[in-house]
């Protein structure tokens, strides 16, 4: 029956009210909610103010794009020194020395084991390390990452295939997108559009960030920290790298790792107490202060090199054992040097060189321009939906476009809470779910009038009209949130701001056209007791 009961109107008024409140920060400038939000008593618990807003998105607000593009030949670097490393502990485990060492080659390394015996040892050990390309958990598996050949005296080539390469690019773009997003996150911006573009870029898109330099500056290190020790006299397999607080000047460093980057657990900008200077303040975790503390116990008097992407930034004396698990950096670094350096240990070490292949900024006038002409066409919009409502459906239509403009305020409270971005797409979304949000009206109108025409009164009409409409509300609007569920899944940027505006806006439309717009009628019903439809 055509009955609410106070609890449930009061249940219905509360939640849209709330909906409302939520959207009402999203209506301001940044300078009124700084106000609004310095009005609020103090006493008032934070929870129970409405705080976030919604975010704009590049198009509307301006900001800085970037396109970056792993470093295949830093990659590849990387990879060589990482395998010959793995053929140096095979020889090691197998009891088996390389004539002449291992030499590197392009795309891989090879050594010369002049004992056939040796070789028929080895190499079974070393095709383990060519894995084939592809995941083997979802049984797909490909061309082997490796090839591995053996020469008539005694050379074993291993050499990355194509298909390897391939692989090696994919998986650096896929962590360097994780690397990027934690960075730019770090650095206290808000919804950045960090996504995949072709095999080996990366499309990094800052709203509100109109200084491309700083983001550069934060994306351009690869950010690997290493900690070593400065060789001795004498010493082999050392690096010559140049050292910062010399002027470039080129200092032996043993290749053997102490500790790096990824043993670190936390890393902060702060001034040292002593000097005053900038510093960065770490913190390993346990395999990582286990190790640094135990070479910092048995080389007492040495040099530590802290080498940070191929560059000794500073290296002091060991002059007692650190086995609390946290140290610092020091060197001639200024504030935001060392700001964005704790960024970057906190954020991890990209797998490879990102360089720039292009840049842009989009201007704040742009966007002004875009939101002008989005609100012209949803004012636009809603005027002309409204006028056809109220002309069509009398009473009714009014009702159905008081919940439209509802409608319409919830999917802004919603955004809010979500801090969702709102881009021109989005706008666009809003405007769509303008149109289709009086399609539940219509259907249930239409379904009211059939009833009443085939001989029920007004009151069971009205209850038919709604029961067995809201099949077919549920069925129609359940299509279209499948199709925005699927663009937002495999949508990127623009595409998934509208499919969220449209994901909210289907939800807010069946409580307003069911719930809210039943809860008027009621009411109107109970007020007005009228012996025929008015319309």
């Amino acid at each position: 029956m055509l009955r609410f009961s106070k609890s449930k109107i009061i249940a219905t008024l509360a939640i849209i009210i709330i909906g409302l409140l939520l959207g009402v920060p999203s209506m301001m400038s940044p300078e009124q909610r700084q106000a609004y939000l310095k009005a609020v008593p103090s006493w008032v618990p934070s929870w129970l103010v409405p705080s976030r807003a919604i975010v704009l998105g590049l198009d509307l607000q301006g900001g800085s794009h970037v396109l970056l593009q792993v470093d295949e030949s830093d990659l590849m670097r990387t990879q060589i020194n990482l395998l010959r490393d793995d053929v140096r502990r095979v020889l090691r485990d197998n009891r088996v020395a390389s004539q002449n060492g291992i030499q590197t080659v392009p795309r891989g390394v090879q050594i010369r084991v002049p004992n056939q015996a040796d070789r028929e040892r080895l190499m079974p050990r070393l095709r383990e390390l060519a894995q084939p390309v592809g995941n083997a958990m979802l049984g797909q598996t490909g061309n082997a990452a490796l090839a591995i050949s053996e020469a008539p005296d005694g050379t074993i080539a291993l050499t990355y295939t194509d298909a390897g390469v391939n692989e090696k690019v994919r998986r650096a773009v896929d962590q360097s997108i994780e690397v990027v997003r934690r960075r730019v996150d770090f650095g206290g911006t808000t919804e950045p559009s960090i996504q995949r573009q072709g095999a080996d870029r990366v499309l990094v898109q800052v709203p509100g960030l109109q200084d491309p330099q700083k983001l550069k500056e934060l994306l351009g290190e690869t950010g690997n920290l290493e900690f070593r020790l400065l060789a001795q006299a004498g010493a082999t397999d050392v690096d010559m790298l140049p050292m910062r607080d010399a002027g470039g000047q080129r200092v032996p460093v043993e290749r053997r790792v102490i500790a790096e980057g990824g043993d670190l657990t936390d890393a902060q900008a702060a001034f040292d107490p002593q000097t005053n200077q900038p510093i960065v303040n770490f913190r390993f975790n346990i395999r990582g202060a286990q190790r640094f503390g135990q070479a910092t116990t048995e080389n007492l008097g040495r040099q530590l090199a802290i080498v940070l992407d191929n560059e000794v930034v500073s290296a002091p004396t060991i002059q007692s054992p650190i086995t609390g698990g946290s140290g610092q950096i020091s060197g001639s670094f200024t504030i935001e040097q060392v700001n964005n350096l704790a960024i970057m240990l906190r954020s991890g070490a990209l797998p490879a060189k990102l360089t720039i292949v292009e840049e842009r900024t989009v201007g704040p006038g742009l966007g002004r321009d875009s939101i002008e002409a989005g609100k012209m066409a949803t004012y636009v919009a809603g005027i002309f939906v409204i006028m056809f409502m109220f002309a069509t459906y009398g009473i009714f239509g009014l009702i159905a476009n008081i919940a439209l403009l509802v409608h319409v305020g919830l999917i802004f409270g919603l955004m809010s809470v979500l801090e969702a971005t709102l881009t021109l797409p989005g706008i666009a979304g809003i405007v769509l779910t303008i149109g289709t949000a009086v399609d539940s009206n219509v259907l249930i109108y239409e379904r009211i009038r059939e009833e009443i025409h085939a001989g029920r009164s007004i009151v069971s009409g009205i209850q038919a009209g709604f029961d067995r409409a809201f099949a077919t509300i549920v069925d129609s609007n359940s299509t279209m949130a499948i199709a925005a569920v699927i663009l937002f899944f495999l949508g990127s940027g623009p595409v998934r701001g509208f499919a969220v505006v449209f994901i909210l806006g289907i939800l807010t439309t069946v409580i307003t056209a069911v719930t809210l717009t039943r809860m008027m009628i009621a009411l109107w019903y109970q007020w007005m007791r009228p012996k025929v439809l008015p319309f």
